[in-house]
């Protein structure tokens, strides 16, 4: 049986994610209507993994004995100014989102639940690689600068970027 301190840590990272899922979706639908192609199907690909993440953590919640708490979400912005600020917005949200997944880690410890902090330690892996990527890319998009032959070619390398989505039993989909 989940504590109500770690049910509740788990029901905000939940919401964290859930949210994320949303963020990443209005960024894709931008970036699809600017002609920004390859950039959308990254963030379409982006939006289904923060939704994967959320179910792995529904799932959890619910056979630990707790109730996994579907929640209202906050609208995101909808523009943006520019390819750079769409990922400079990813990268401080998944900073965000790895403040979020210590705290959690964090209670866990405090409160001597080792199996939820066993669980979480694949979110602490998954959050180095998020983070990682996020500022692989933002180096590339400040390399481009305004050349729009590199916006081009950005952007259609950035659609073969492979991101993996888990299902929420930990099998690949």
């Amino acid at each position: 049986m989940l504590k109500k301190k770690i049910e509740k840590a788990l029901n905000d990272q939940i919401k964290m994610e859930a949210e994320s899922s949303q963020f990443y979706l209005a960024m894709a639908s931008w970036a699809e209507s600017e002609g920004l192609n390859g950039t959308a199907q990254f963030l379409y690909d982006h939006s289904d993994e923060e939704r994967m993440h959320m179910l792995k953590l529904v799932k959890f919640v619910n056979e630990r004995g707790g109730k996994a708490i579907i929640p209202a979400l906050s609208k995101p912005p909808m523009t943006f100014k520019s390819l750079k600020h769409v990922f400079q917005n990813l990268l401080d949200h998944e900073e965000k989102v790895t403040e979020s997944i210590n705290e959690v880690v964090h209670i866990c410890l405090t409160e001597k639940d080792y199996t939820t902090h066993n669980f979480m330690q694949w979110y602490v892996s998954e959050q180095i690689e998020e983070e990682a990527l996020a500022r692989t890319i933002m180096d590339k998009v400040n390399m481009i600068g305004n050349d729009k032959g590199g916006l081009y070619l950005f952007d259609r390398d950035l659609e073969q970027t492979n991101i993996t989505v888990d299902s929420p039993a930990g099998q690949q989909a």
